[in-house]
């Protein structure tokens, strides 16, 4: 716990500083988490059956996060991330000189890799350009309303947590975590709206119930997946 913890505040540290110092920083932030997500998930599914294409999965996510980085950034065209169909038939023909006796499951698993650790992620990217240009205020409103979001719910579970949320996928998980995220989370959401005041209150309450039920199905949709895989952890 005391290493989770000296860990989860270098890291806590480090994103802020590359949210907040410029919107050159918050993209690298942005491509690198792309790669490393993509990496982890690549790193989680690969078995003895089934054998993700890395270096292409790769190449996929460079298609998809350096676009739309150069759109944001530089004004370059929104159609360059058609780029990423090329790389997606790439994977097909890889596939093709690669000797595996299951290849579509190597070139699901490589593609659904991108849709799942990166597609979302370029949302989260493109939401600090909502106004037009680059302001750290949406990514680190959202932040500090997902982190209040998950201490919340770890607490208000360790203290009262008796109603199962989903036992078959998340033993541990219950309604009152759920619920003390939510309450969490929108008293963030309180505070984010005295200093940020770019949305009204009622929107800022209403993304904090999005963060926390979004939140809560993508940590479900995580243990249905090591649970399929016989994984038992994804913490690095």
């Amino acid at each position: 716990m005391k290493t989770r913890a000296i860990t989860g505040f270098f890291f806590v540290a480090v994103v802020l500083a590359l949210v907040l110092i410029s919107s050159n920083t918050f993209t690298l932030f942005f491509i690198l988490i792309s790669a490393i997500c993509s990496l982890e998930f690549y790193k989680l599914v690969k078995t003895e059956d089934v054998q993700p294409q890395i270096i292409t999965g790769l190449l996929l996510m460079l298609s998809i996060t350096l676009p739309l980085a150069a759109y944001f950034l530089n004004g370059a065209s929104f159609s360059n991330l058609l780029l990423s169909v090329p790389f997606v038939i790439l994977v097909i023909i890889a596939e093709l000189y690669r000797k595996h006796k299951n290849p579509f499951h190597n070139i699901a698993y490589t593609i659904f890799g991108v849709i799942y650790a990166v597609v979302p992620f370029c949302f989260f990217y493109a939401m600090a350009y909502r106004d037009g240009q680059y302001s750290s205020h949406y990514p680190l409103a959202f932040l500090i309303m997902l982190w209040s979001s998950d201490t919340g719910a770890y607490l208000f579970g360790i203290s009262l947590g008796k109603h199962r949320l989903f036992e078959r996928h998340s033993p541990k998980k219950s309604w009152e975590g759920f619920a003390g995220g939510i309450i969490c989370s929108m008293l963030a959401a309180y505070i984010v709206n005295i200093y940020f005041t770019g949305l009204p209150l009622i929107h800022w309450l209403a993304v904090a119930v999005i963060i926390v039920s979004a939140g809560t199905l993508g940590d479900l949709s995580e243990s249905m997946l090591k649970r399929s895989l016989s994984t038992k952890d994804s913490g690095s």
